[in-house]
């Protein structure tokens, strides 16, 4: 297995750092307004003045002077500069879990060390909801913005699960005609499929990539509520950088599949024993 050994997974460093990595990334989410102030300011004064006041509202260290004159402060460029480290150190340390599918290459390690960065996300997902329905029925103080994070992070839940599930080849497959044809149909087959998913991630980039970068990511559209989290401008821009992604990841599944031995499926692949016996010991069976 080119990924390591199961026996060596779940080490502390394998979770911090994709924690790291996924609170810096929400840092820059958050304060997108000055980098684009500072990196790509717009020509148009009256939108460089919305976007301006969009960072002065959203800002939430407004004290901290802006390094070099702009708007972006110490902490910002710290947590823009620990991107790439933090995510580098990830996939270098990323190893593979029990259930997850063994035979991985050292490209796999982007999506296997981005899936974990998405199962901390479906935990932050759930400490929000059980935070706000403590405040809502206990204390009776229910908070303005706990449903909308939840909904924006279960947008890059959604999406980065696909990234995931694609390497995992975890996606739902029909095998009914796969199983009986020959190996060098079966190579057709997945070559076919690929090919489709590559041409549908092209034209939906090719298509949309004026609409959504911009207007909705340069302009840094919001979702409008009182929360007013930026949806509009993360989520559809990160709709076309996923499915790009996936189509890669499809390419290179296919490269590493190539030379395989045929899988042959049957009902009993759904069948997870350990959970067969977890339940006889709950019934008390034996």
């Amino acid at each position: 297995m080119a990924g390591g050994t199961v026996d060596d997974t779940g080490r502390p460093i394998e979770w911090l750092v994709p924690f790291g990595f996924a609170v810096c990334m929400g840092w820059v989410i958050w304060h997108m307004p000055a980098y684009i102030l500072d990196f790509i300011p717009p020509e148009s004064e009256s939108l460089y003045a919305q976007i301006q006041a969009l960072h002065e509202t959203k800002e939430v260290t407004p004290g901290w002077p802006g390094l070099f004159g702009g708007f972006t402060d110490p902490i910002d460029w710290l947590a823009l500069i620990l991107i790439p480290i933090l995510f580098v150190w990830g996939m270098l340390t990323v190893r593979c879990a029990p259930m997850e599918f063994e035979d991985w290459r050292p490209w796999d390690r982007f999506a296997i060390f981005i899936g974990r960065v998405t199962m901390l996300l479906i935990i932050s997902m759930t400490m929000i909801m059980l935070y706000e329905v403590f405040l809502r029925y206990v204390l009776e103080a229910p908070t303005l913005w706990a449903n909308e994070l939840t909904l924006w992070i279960g947008g890059f839940v959604f999406l980065c699960a696909g990234l995931y599930g694609m390497q995992q080849r975890s996606h739902i497959r029909i095998f009914l005609l796969y199983d009986i044809a020959p190996r060098w149909l079966q190579r057709i087959f997945d070559t076919i499929s690929t090919l489709l998913l590559v041409i549908f991630a092209f034209f939906m980039v090719y298509g949309s990539f004026h609409q959504v970068f911009y207007i909705k990511f340069y302009k840094w559209e919001m979702f409008g509520t009182a929360f007013d989290p930026p949806i509009p401008a993360t989520i559809q821009p990160a709709v076309l950088i996923i499915m790009t992604l996936v189509a890669l990841q499809s390419v290179a599944n296919l490269i590493a599949d190539w030379n395989a031995e045929p899988t042959i499926h049957s009902a009993a692949d759904d069948i997870d024993e350990d959970e067969i016996e977890a339940i006889k010991r709950s019934v008390g069976a034996k």
